[in-house]
């Protein structure tokens, strides 16, 4: 038997807050509460709980945004190796990934969704569309657009109510930031009108248009 080793104050605070993001305390894509206030929740120093989050970020499962704060962007370690996957395919590869999953899960959330699922659509589509007609947009608008992009077309995942779906394409948004971020972002590159024909045929509940809106969308962003 090997000798137990005492687990150090950061360590602890660590997987405390591992096991907070575990939980879902904090969604990824949501960011966590400033230093200050996770000083406050875990009752330690501020060092302490800064080296904490650097461990955590360093595991992948935090990113840090300039001017923006700490966001979560994997639940777990397995999730950042499939992540680290994702982001090293080709982009017509994770484009046709995403063409499988989107679209299905489009059809699926008309069938499915609920009065919650069409408030947070409705909710998410009007910040991303504000977000991207911004044609001035600093890196922290630019960080803050490509976010909001992801948030809605995850929202229309989620409301497939699938749980596998949701998991799997959680795996993908660190992949799927990065390809956003290889192109330019502003009104000109919006594609508003396809985002909104994907959340108005999901909140009609049109199964058929739904898909059709997501497939064209897709394939507006594959040409980019």
């Amino acid at each position: 038997m090997q000798t137990v080793k005492r687990q150090t104050l950061i360590g602890q605070v660590t997987q405390q807050l591992r096991d907070e993001i575990s939980a879902g305390r904090w969604a990824v894509g949501e960011r966590i509460p400033t230093e200050p206030a996770l000083c406050e929740m875990t009752g330690t120093a501020r060092n302490t709980v800064r080296e904490a989050v650097q461990s955590l970020v360093h595991a992948g499962l935090l990113e840090r945004r300039q001017g923006s704060g700490t966001y979560v962007i994997a639940v777990d370690e397995q999730e950042v190796a499939f992540g680290d996957f994702f982001a090293a395919a080709r982009r017509q590869d994770l484009l046709e990934l995403r063409e499988a999953l989107e679209v299905t899960a489009a059809g699926l959330a008309a069938k499915r969704r609920d009065a919650d699922d069409i408030a947070t659509l409705r909710r998410l589509l009007a910040q991303r569309n504000r977000s991207w007609r911004d044609d001035a947009v600093d890196e922290t608008g630019r960080n803050a657009a490509i976010e909001d992009d992801t948030r809605l077309h995850r929202a229309v995942v989620a409301a497939s109510h699938n749980a596998v779906y949701l998991e799997f394409y959680d795996s993908l948004l660190p992949a799927l930031r990065n390809s956003i971020g290889q192109h330019d972002v502003g009104p000109g590159f919006s594609y508003e009108q396809e985002h909104t024909a994907v959340v108005e045929a999901v909140v009609d509940g049109d199964s058929d248009r739904a898909r059709r809106a997501a497939r064209a969308l897709l394939a507006g962003v594959g040409e980019r």
